[in-house]
């Protein structure tokens, strides 16, 4: 199997490296390149096959970039093979550490580098095991990190299968890979609780100074809790903060794992949220304010605090020809290279079995509106350049990316894996030619296709991973706040 070492080769695109006028150039026709790596990890998903793990039995991810090294920071979950009837041996997940953490140079190669907790912190689990017993989570979860004052602080949680209580503490380290000190509790919830403390993400104000915490789950929505920068801890003891977002029906479908980032050149803070079951029909959905702390407001203006489903729809289940295709692509983390380009990153469940956890990274673009769009496709290190129109003419796959929502009681946090086959965004045939591409300058243009006018797509050089080739991609968001996906096949 092959994974981490990679070659791009551009065999058809140098000729197209030359500026756009002058001489007509021929169109981009993908050309071979090697994937970085397999998505099926089976044969070494196992503990002692750890060092092998790089991309793989990744869930909830934070990446930050810490100097020139970033490191991804993710739940302790692995895939194990399910025990088979008849089976005499013990199959049971050996107990590990808590808090995965990786390191890459590129975003692409990714090293394993162990966990950050041999075991569970001792306030975190004095708060939640006398409450919850053997419903208490046996790992920690949804980490995320960031640097401050030259100190490194880790916001981790403990939650409970099912119910609100749950702890978030904070633990702090000299150096990313630690080792790390527990430092005290931020926020904790119990039964009497409106929210739950779980899935922590930290983002200051650029105009007050103050740095806030937002957080929480299916049970109440998301919650911000004014943090206090010195100690990393709630500004005031017990303070569980005040409402930001929650999903219609919020009692029985899920909404969970925010990620809240502010783009310096749109000047807008940007809160993404994940709908859905997490190994089925998890999607990304995205709304933005001028606080951190909110008022947001979704494609269409609608506040997420009113009980409603918000749009856009930026990533959920689909399947280009010649895969299986993927499920679960949420629980999201937002980051910049420090160099003006951004990624998102999140788990992605490799169908039909959708169990398989893979690291996906993919470039994030912002239109001029400053709406977030997503590559249909993994980064797998290409870089940018300008194409000129005649380039992009071609035949494409092409995807719309929405929730196709089918109504299933998460039962708690009983989870079915099956996806059904309508709940799969799939490819139709798209021909780019003059006729469809409108307004097109500086790699993005105008598509007239399937009935409408799709302003701002991004165009850009990526890899295709189904075909393993080097190719172009486009992304989008259509005027019903989906996502339209494609990528250039001849």
């Amino acid at each position: 199997m092959k994974r981490f070492g990679y070659m791009l080769i551009f065999t058809v695109v140098m000729t197209a490296v030359v500026g756009c006028g002058g001489s007509p150039k021929p169109p981009v026709q993908p050309s071979e390149a090697q994937n970085p790596y397999e998505d099926d990890y089976r044969d070494v998903a196992g503990y002692d096959s750890r060092s092998s793990w790089g991309t793989y039995n990744i869930h909830d991810p934070v990446v930050r970039k810490f100097g020139d090294v970033y490191y991804a920071y993710s739940t302790d979950a692995i895939w194990w093979p399910p025990k088979k009837d008849g089976d005499t041996q013990n199959n049971k997940i050996p107990k590990i550490g808590n808090i995965q953490i990786r390191k890459s140079k590129d975003l692409v190669s990714w090293e394993f580098k162990g966990w950050a907790f041999d075991s569970i912190p001792q306030e975190a689990w004095d708060f939640v095991y006398p409450i919850s017993k053997e419903k208490t989570s046996r790992g920690l979860w949804a980490p995320y990190v960031l640097e401050h004052n030259g100190i490194y602080r880790m916001y981790y949680c403990l939650s409970t299968f099912g119910e609100k209580v749950s702890f978030i503490g904070l633990a702090e380290s000299k150096l990313p890979e630690g080792p790390w000190t527990p430092k005290g509790c931020v926020v904790k919830t119990d039964s009497t609780s409106v929210m739950n403390a779980i899935d922590p993400t930290v983002v200051d104000d650029v105009q007050s100074g103050k740095q806030w915490m937002v957080y929480g789950s299916f049970f109440g929505g998301i919650f911000a809790v004014e943090l206090n920068k010195e100690t990393g801890l709630a500004k005031t003891e017990g303070d569980q903060g005040h409402l930001v977002a929650h999903r219609a029906n919020y009692m029985v479908d899920n909404m969970e794992a925010p990620e809240c980032v502010y783009n310096p050149e749109t000047k807008k803070y940007y809160l993404f949220v994940s709908y859905g079951p997490l190994v089925t029909t998890y999607n990304v959905r995205v709304s933005i304010a001028d606080n951190p702390e909110g008022p947001y407001k979704d494609y269409f203006g609608v506040d997420p605090r009113g009980e409603v489903n918000t749009l856009p729809v930026l990533t959920a289940p689909y399947r280009f020809e010649n895969h299986g295709g993927w499920a679960g692509l949420a629980h999201c983390t937002v980051f910049n290279d420090g160099n003006g380009k951004w990624f998102l990153a999140s788990q992605g469940r490799l169908s039909p079995e959708n169990m398989l956890m893979d690291f996906h990274i993919r470039r994030l673009f912002f239109r001029s509106d400053g709406w977030p769009m997503v590559s249909p496709e993994r980064y797998a290190g290409e870089e940018e350049r300008p194409l000129c129109e005649s380039e992009i003419y071609g035949e494409y796959e092409f995807i719309t990316i929405k929730d196709n929502y089918v109504e299933k009681d998460l039962g708690g946090t009983g989870q079915s894996n099956i996806l059904l086959e309508e709940e799969v965004n799939k490819s139709v045939k798209l021909s780019l030619d003059k006729n469809n591409v409108k307004n097109y300058k500086d790699n993005s243009f105008t598509l007239v296709s399937f009935g409408e006018e799709i302003p701002e797509i991004k165009i850009f050089v990526g890899h295709d991973w189904e075909n393993k080739k080097t190719t172009l991609l486009f992304t989008g968001i259509n005027k019903d706040g989906f996502s339209v996906w494609g990528k250039k096949i001849k």
